[in-house]
């Protein structure tokens, strides 16, 4: 903490004796504190206090009404949980307990000790100013948070709406493949009821996969590697060969634990069905459910 800060903090001086007040100022002015304010009046005290935020408040505690203990109980109320910037003075021993029991900081006793003085106000403000820094940093840590929050889901928006844009269907599966998310038309692709998540009577009935295309796939997914534009094949109710891109990547949490894959797919039959001559026969191979 920089003594500088602690010279520029916000003081007030509440105290009914005026003797009090101006030996308090001139101590202060010594040390080259310069922001000192001062009032004879209890009751103002709060008024002031939501008004400048002080740094600390040198509260006397034998003041007419509303006395210290009173002044104290009403900056709570403004200061809510926060920290009470309260150092109370007092000529009383036995109200030194009751007043750090009340909130207050520390104390002061009467008659002053300027060596005492000088002390428990630097240390106050020491502490003080390292609340306000904590809290403004937690305020702004929270805004980065939030921030960073809003880009994310900003991001992940686009992400989605590219690859919506890029391609014909979108899904996402966890560890044990089953399927979590889905755009477009998955299951139809693969042979799956919709509602089940299971193998369609149809594609159960009908393999229509390349055994070896889909081994191929299969092991990529296990051994848990990205794979791009893998294009395999399947038969059509019809006989005819269907050619299907597909693009994926497998997730991880923030533990480096694998989660599952996402990725992307686009029928592309239109650019890569060779002349009829020339396609495989398809042959019944079973139906992959993920």
């Amino acid at each position: 903490m920089l003594m500088s800060e602690i010279l520029e903090a916000k003081i007030l001086i509440a105290d009914d004796q005026p003797a009090n007040v101006l030996l308090l100022e001139r101590i202060l002015a010594d040390k080259g504190y310069t922001r000192v304010s001062s009032t004879t009046d209890s009751s103002a005290v709060c008024a002031l206090h939501e008004a400048q935020r002080y740094d600390l408040i040198l509260l006397d505690l034998q003041m007419p009404a509303p006395n210290g203990f009173a002044v104290m109980e009403q900056i709570r109320a403004i200061e809510g949980d926060g920290y009470l910037p309260v150092l109370v003075i007092t000529a009383q021993p036995d109200q030194k307990l009751r007043a750090l029991q009340a909130g207050a900081r520390d104390f002061i006793g009467k008659p002053f000790d300027l060596a005492e003085v000088h002390t428990r106000i630097r240390n106050m403000l020491e502490v003080r100013l390292l609340y306000r820094k904590l809290d403004l940093y937690s305020h702004e840590l929270e805004q980065v948070v939030l921030e960073r929050t809003a880009q994310l889901r900003a991001s992940e928006a686009r992400y989605r709406a590219l690859t919506e844009l890029a391609s014909d269907w979108y899904w996402e599966q966890d560890q044990e493949g089953m399927f979590t998310k889905t755009s477009g038309p998955v299951f139809e692709m693969l042979g799956i009821d919709p509602v089940t998540r299971q193998p369609s009577e149809d594609g159960a009935a009908q393999p229509r996969w390349d055994p070896q295309e889909r081994a191929r796939l299969a092991a990529n997914i296990a051994g848990r590697q990205p794979f791009l534009d893998f294009v395999y094949r399947r038969a059509r109710d019809d006989g005819s060969i269907q050619y299907l891109q597909v693009s994926g990547e497998p997730m991880f949490d923030a533990a480096s634990r694998f989660i599952g894959y996402r990725g992307i797919g686009l029928d592309v039959t239109a650019r890569m069905t060779p002349p009829p001559a020339q396609l495989p026969d398809a042959g019944p191979v079973p139906v992959v459910t993920r």
